[in-house]
């Protein structure tokens, strides 16, 4: 298509994005399990008849960069079988190019006077897929088999009419089929609004139109991506982190590096990273992808579209068999906490050319603790993303309560955990102390404290950054580790970070996690010290903290104020230190 009016471009572009957004909304909002319709661990897409995505819903970044791979699964699978009224389901890694198996893809073609003319595409995580521990998240499977069940591209439905063997398999499989039905059923609500909405618009214009708007956005979307590109100075940047590892007695985790600009394209080449492990934090390539293209996408400046052609200047290499590329059987459930740190590793990398663009360190993610069991004679499964904060910027502290950029989630509104299972959340806040110092502080950290109020249980957990705290930028000092403990009557016990073994609860039991904090920027000496000031009347720093990480002397004991002398006397003292 030649002619391009930019006007229509961007009503096109405006209508794919309300299509994908009506689609989230909906999904949210019949969505039956507490982490899809509270944390909202889902995303939506609309793809051209190609599987390339047009608009994304404003949901799981790291969820969305591999919608493309699963789609050439299944366009290449079905091939010549695609029909009006077929709704697609798969979330197998290696089958379906999936992420992990509580992530189910539903797919539905759209078609318009028998032509298809463009796909609407879901996933979810789901509260519990089977396997060896509730919640799905088993980081102590050695291969994939004893996460729960593998489907591999089958059809959910065909031409309108559901496959009851396959619902009831699916049922069969899972600790708590209500809520995994309640959630497919919401996913497919959200391609059927999908459909109405593509077709609404191709009533409205020529679907020919359409198409070629559709692939100039791509083209479109390219071109800017490349401009973006030619602004980082070309060179290669280097950055090496670590998943402090599994269990008990864990072995460092190293992730490599290389993030190459040459004129318009990048180069992200993971070279050095570990080999894949007996533990559920392996990745398949298309979420490694999707975690490089949400580092750079964050880092670009242009409102650019949310479309396929953002990739195509973009180039990832991984060695196959490690961590970052995985190979069957390697267990993938506990992915998301890997796909964190290729964002972090990526943004890290760039920060020395970029400063102005990225944070410092934060806390790695979300933390997902997972409470199963049974109470009342049914079985429960309650888990959850527990999101906290980022490290500082140049020109801000890190904040608090916001999700990492790579899942747009929130976190369970108590009344709903406490309404729906058997816990108390004793609880819930920002715990002092924890923001890595510097001249822009990082953001503190979360804690929950959970108390078990069911018959049996037992808890699995997935967080991170003890051994390797998030680190600051320019001066700026680490932020804190995780605190993950649990209290049984006088007994206190310090779990690991990542819990390989499923811990038992008894009614009474309490777990106390607080999430890692994030790092600092610049040095903490030149922090201004009204904004010390504040951060003590607020109750996130204390007089003590506010003394020897700031060199702030805060005076006063009932209305606090600061000591300028006795400051200025600290903090040159504290210059002239070694």
């Amino acid at each position: 298509m030649r002619d391009i009016d930019l006007i229509r471009l961007e009503v096109m572009k405006n209508a794919f994005d309300t299509i994908a957004d009506e689609m989230a909304l909906i999904l949210m909002r019949a969505a039956h399990s507490p982490i899809v319709r509270d944390s909202m661990d889902f995303s939506t897409a609309l793809c051209d008849p190609e599987g390339q995505t047009l608009a994304q819903g404003v949901t799981t970044p790291m969820h969305l960069g591999s919608f493309y791979d699963a789609m050439r699964h299944l366009i290449v699978r079905y091939a010549g079988d695609v029909h009006e009224g077929d709704t697609f389901i798969g979330n197998d890694p290696y089958a379906a190019a999936g992420q992990h198996l509580p992530d189910f893809y539903i797919v539905q073609p759209i078609f318009l006077d028998g032509r298809l003319v463009g796909w609407a595409t879901t996933v979810a995580h789901h509260a519990d897929v089977g396997g060896i521990v509730p919640g799905s998240n088993a980081l102590g499977a050695t291969e994939i088999i004893q996460e729960g069940i593998r489907v591999p591209f089958l059809k959910l439905e065909e031409r309108g009419r559901p496959d009851a063997k396959l619902w009831e398999i699916l049922r069969l499989n899972v600790r708590v089929p209500d809520q995994l039905t309640g959630d497919l059923n919401a996913q497919i609500a959200a391609c059927g609004a999908a459909r109405r909405g593509l077709t609404e618009l191709m009533t409205r214009y020529p679907v020919d139109e359409v198409l070629a708007y559709a692939e100039e956005l791509h083209d479109y979307t390219e071109r800017l991506t490349r401009a973006e590109i030619r602004e980082i100075p070309d060179g290669t940047y280097r950055f090496t982190d670590h998943i402090d590892g599994l269990g008990e007695s864990p072995e460092p985790i190293v992730f490599e590096v290389a993030v190459t600009v040459a004129g318009d394209a990048i180069t992200i080449d993971w070279e050095g990273t570990s080999g894949q492990v007996e533990g559920g934090v392996n990745t398949p390539l298309p979420f490694t992808k999707a975690g490089v293209y949400t580092a750079l996408r964050s880092i670009m400046g242009s409102e650019l579209p949310n479309c396929h052609g953002f990739t195509r200047a973009v180039t990832v290499a991984a060695p196959l068999g490690t961590v970052v590329n995985a190979v069957y059987p390697a267990p993938t459930g506990a992915r998301g906490i890997t796909g964190y740190r290729i964002i972090d590793c990526v943004i890290a990398a760039l920060a020395p050319v970029l400063p102005d663009r990225v944070t410092a360190d934060g806390p790695g993610g979300a933390s997902v603790p997972a409470i199963g069991g049974w109470h009342d004679g049914r079985p429960f499964v309650f888990s959850e993303t527990l999101m906290g904060c980022w490290g500082a910027a140049l020109g801000h502290d890190g904040q608090e309560g916001v999700p990492h950029m790579g899942a747009n989630q929130a976190n369970v509104p108590i009344e709903l955990i406490e309404a729906n299972f058997p816990i108390r959340v004793r609880r819930y806040g920002i715990a002092p102390d924890t923001g890595g110092p510097g001249r822009q502080r990082g953001g503190h950290a979360l804690l929950r404290e959970y108390e078990f109020l069911g018959e049996s249980g037992v808890l699995t957990l997935r967080s991170d950054k003890r051994d390797f705290p998030p680190h600051g930028l320019d001066g700026g000092e680490a932020g804190s580790g995780p605190i993950n403990r649990v209290l049984s009557g006088d007994t206190e016990r310090t779990l690991p970070v990542l819990v390989t073994v499923p811990v038992r609860l008894r009614r009474g039991d309490v777990f106390l996690h607080v999430t890692p904090s994030g790092g600092g920027w610049g040095d903490p000496l030149t922090r201004d010290p009204a904004l010390v000031l504040q951060d003590v009347i607020d109750g996130t720093v204390s007089r003590a903290a506010a003394r020897a990480r700031y060199g702030v002397v805060i005076a006063g004991e009932d209305r606090p104020c600061l000591d300028l002398a006795a400051t200025a006397a600290l903090r040159w003292d504290g210059r002239r230190m070694p």
